[in-house]
């Protein structure tokens, strides 16, 4: 399990204490934080390591580099997504013989979560990325996914930013060669300070959106020019025609 934390100290404490015992290493990035997020999570026996510049994806890609499992699951340090929903999860992506699975986020248990500007602004980015990529996925902005190692290496995540969240869907979905899945959990209540900021994160993730359309459209459109065959591949194999005709 991975966990980024910025100033966590207080929700570090609640997550690490509901893990199940089925995980086989926690993994806290601290990233750049100034409490003592570090300590609680070596006293609760999490490994710790530290990546000094600021970022959600930048977080996430130190974790990834440094996780030994072959099963990656992520979810935030603040208490919101449940750790108990873990063996479900992985339950439903080994018996189903799945590559990726993000989480639904259904808001029963949090009063915070129900914002409407929240709501709003996710709503918009899902709307977003179902009309760029033609994947229907609910909540994009979900930060909870059960992963194969395997599939950082297909995808290759390039985001700094809370983009990483939409990328690794995007790329994950769209790849013809995993079997995704998006499942319903429990959102809880936030334990202290949001770092979020809604208009700029909000802002920034849909103009990632129009970039990653941009960037994906040409990447497509260079593997079917790349795998038309060349004018001298084409030649060669006219040459080979004949010679086997004259030959027989």
């Amino acid at each position: 399990v991975v966990i980024p934390c910025h100033n966590e100290e207080e929700g570090i404490r609640a997550v690490l204490a509901q893990m199940p015992a089925l995980v086989d290493e926690v993994l806290v990035v601290d990233n750049a934080s100034t409490d003592r997020t570090a300590a609680v999570a070596r006293e609760l026996g999490a490994r710790v390591v530290f990546e000094g510049r600021k970022g959600y994806g930048r977080a996430y890609k130190t974790g990834f580099v440094a996780a030994r499992g072959d099963i990656i699951v992520t979810m935030d340090g603040d208490g919101t997504y449940p750790p108990d929903s873990l063996p479900l999860l992985l339950y439903v992506l080994v018996e189903e013989k799945l590559d990726f699975i993000t989480a639904r986020r259904w808001y029963s248990r949090s009063g915070q979560a129900k914002s409407p500007i929240r709501l709003l602004g996710n709503a918009v980015l899902s709307g977003a990325m179902m009309c760029l990529f033609f994947k229907f996925i609910i909540d994009s902005q979900s930060g909870m996914w059960v992963f194969r190692r395997d599939v950082l290496r297909k995808i290759q995540p390039r985001s700094d930013s809370m983009a990483l969240s939409e990328e690794l869907k995007i790329l994950a979905f769209t790849h013809p060669g995993l079997r995704c899945l998006e499942m319903p959990i429990y959102y809880g209540e936030r334990i202290g300070t949001s770092k979020l900021n809604i208009w700029r994160d909000g802002f920034g993730n849909l103009f990632f959106l129009a970039r990653m359309r941009l960037v994906l459209g040409r990447r497509r459109r260079a593997a079917i020019v790349t795998s038309l065959p060349q004018p001298d591949e084409v030649a060669e194999a006219a040459i080979g025609r004949v010679s086997a005709e004259r030959t027989s």
